[in-house]
């Protein structure tokens, strides 16, 4: 099966070249990686461009783009320019992080995972932080969950489901699609993957709107919209996330944006999310 990475990167020489360094350490790396450096001011171009220049299967490429930070849609909008230029017919696409670390047989464990299962449709390893010297699952989302910086996609989903959503959930939507699609989800325990930067960091009022405009294209209903939102603000401990995301949802709803998803994709969302609320409450 062939595989294609793409690796959204904006000023990351501090973490890009040790993981890089793991890309190339693979038993089977990928077929191709494409790292697209976007309007980096460091030596992040450089670094890419020195793996590329040693490994053939290796391309570096420079974005363009307002020097702004839009959360969701600018990683989704570079990881869609990197996209572009993809030369093989790959039968895995993957949209990986720059500040990861991955075990040296990770994509020969992918391929053998989703030659064995023609249903899977999404697959990744577990992220771990590194905190007094040891390496612990970042425990910000369950361990079934394929997790932002290490999306691995079955070709026939991903198409399915249009590619990734420009905007602030876009790794939540993708995984309640896959389902939607009647494909499967399998993460990978023994698969750890070091995460070199904790998620989430310098989060500011504007991207707790997004959380909540995010929402509402997943077509939430308000109830809805409202517990998730309050389970984001405690696990970040902050009650302005909470009212910021109901301004972002009612702005979205007032101005009339654009869903992400379809009438049938949001119904199916709805009813899969209130599943599991109720399944929590034991009713």
């Amino acid at each position: 099966m062939q595989i294609s990475i793409i690796i959204p990167a904006h000023n990351e020489a501090k973490y890009l070249n040790a993981c890089l360094a793991s890309f190339v350490a693979q038993t089977q790396p990928p077929d191709e990686l494409i790292v697209v450096d976007d309007n980096s001011t460091d030596e992040t171009y450089q670094i890419a461009a020195s793996f590329a220049t040693r490994h053939p299967w290796i391309t570096i490429v420079q974005r363009k783009s307002e020097d702004v930070h839009i959360p969701g849609k600018k990683v989704v909008d570079t990881f869609n320019f990197g996209l572009q230029k993809t030369k093989i017919a790959y039968d895995l696409i993957g949209k990986f992080d720059a500040d990861i670390i991955l075990p040296p047989n990770y994509f020969e464990v992918m391929r053998n995972r989703f030659k064995a299962n023609w249903l899977l449709g999404m697959c990744s390893g577990v992220l771990h932080l590194e905190k007094n010297g040891v390496w612990r699952f970042e425990g910000i989302a369950n361990k079934n969950h394929v997790r932002g910086p290490i999306k691995l996609y079955y070709r026939q989903l991903f198409e399915l489901m249009g590619g990734l959503k420009p905007g602030v959930g876009w790794d939540t939507v993708d995984t309640l699609l896959c389902t939607f699609h009647d494909f499967q989800i399998e993460t990978d325990e023994n698969l750890i993957v070091k995460h070199l930067r904790p998620t989430g960091h310098g989060y500011s009022v504007k991207s707790y709107q997004q959380k909540g405009k995010a929402l509402y294209q997943m077509r939430y209903d308000v109830v809805l919209a409202k517990i998730a939102l309050l389970k984001m603000a405690l696990q970040a401990k902050s009650p302005l996330l909470y009212l910021q995301g109901i301004v972002g949802y009612l702005k979205a709803f007032f101005t009339s944006t654009k869903p992400f998803v379809t009438k049938a994709e949001g119904k199916y969302i709805r009813k899969h999310r209130w599943k599991g609320v109720l399944s929590k409450l034991r009713i």
